[in-house]
């Protein structure tokens, strides 16, 4: 589905260019500049040139390191001295924990149960404190603010954040510095901190570029609220990208990602079972399901990209490895 919705007062954005541009110099020191892969099989199967930024093999896995790293950076000594809190399913989870084992910063994270053993053991192993929580039953973020409240924690939300989105971005200033401009930008969509700070970039230095979020097919509340204009909320939806189990977009990166994407697709979850075969098998990337999303769309014929130059952002890749075999058979 594409088609933005107007905007038709947009107030000043929450990021800008030299946000992002800040937020990479100041984790530069931390997080690792990951590659850029492409293959030629696929290039030829698909008719067009693919560049994919491997934020899976970033520092826990995933982008999210990005921006936890500049947010934890941006604390007062105070705020650092007593620690942070945050919630989520695990790559955002996982970020903060080493982040603030690295920066000196107590962390305090609020999980689901049921999210992957991977996630949590990760997470736990970087030396947070993980509290767990029942999806059916509680609303992460009401349980994360009386925490923090209790505590006197800084909450640091795993995308509707400024520092955070900002340092999401970085990923996309790094792609393009490494292959020049794109004709077409497609970056996996859950609470669109990744898929606005990336925006921002692309219009900032190719605003030709074609800015694209993919979101699974029973988890899209970005897509119908970008076409709309009115924010759409979902609960707990049954996909295997848990990455996109997101309630909704938020109070930033909404009109960030009005503002600059251009289009909006979904996919079934077997699509991103068939990519993350395509990129286990062919390319050697162990990708999870959410990341797995924009070569679903290309793989699904979703996007026009025929002799173009495409740049595609992996999220991230942790999956439980037991889990993610039964879904290939």
């Amino acid at each position: 589905m594409s088609g933005r919705a107007e905007v038709p007062h947009p107030a000043p954005p929450a990021v800008t260019f030299a946000d992002v541009e800040a937020a990479a110099a100041r984790i530069a020191p931390w997080a690792h500049t990951t590659p850029v892969h492409t293959s030629r099989t696929l290039n030829t199967q698909v008719g067009a040139q693919l560049h994919f930024k491997c934020e899976n093999l970033q520092r826990v896995g995933a982008f999210k390191f990005r921006g936890a790293c500049n947010a934890l950076l941006q604390l007062s000594d105070n705020a650092r001295q007593h620690g942070v809190l945050a919630w989520s399913s695990g790559n955002h989870a996982q970020a903060m924990a080493l982040a603030g084992r690295l920066l000196d910063v107590p962390t305090t994270l609020v999980m689901p149960a049921d999210a992957p053993a991977a996630k949590l053991a990760a997470t736990r192993g970087y030396g947070a404190e993980v509290v767990l929580y029942d999806r059916r039953t509680t609303v992460r973020e009401t349980l994360g603010r009386k925490i923090a409240k209790d505590r006197g924690l800084t909450i640091i939300p795993p995308y509707d954040h400024p520092h955070v989105i900002a340092g999401q971005g970085t990923a996309a200033l790094e792609l393009f510095a490494a292959v020049g401009p794109l004709d077409m930008l497609i970056v996996p969509c859950g609470g669109g901190g990744l898929l606005s700070g990336c925006a921002v970039v692309a219009r900032a230095l190719h605003p030709e570029c074609t800015v694209v979020g993919v979101e699974p097919e029973t988890a899209d509340d970005a897509t119908r609220s970008f076409t709309t204009g009115v924010l759409h909320r979902v609960h707990e939806p049954p996909t295997i990208a848990d990455g996109a189990r997101t309630p909704s977009l938020g109070d930033h990166t909404f009109p960030l990602i009005l503002n600059n994407v251009d289009q909006m697709v979904t996919v079934p979850d077997e699509a991103l079972v068939e990519a993350m075969r395509w990129l286990w098998s062919r390319m050697k990337l162990v990708v999870e399901p959410t990341g797995a999303l924009p070569l679903a769309a290309v793989l699904r014929g979703r996007l026009n990209i025929a002799e173009k130059r495409v740049g595609i952002i992996i999220s991230g890749g942790n999956v439980d490895l037991a889990t993610a075999l039964g879904w290939f058979q």
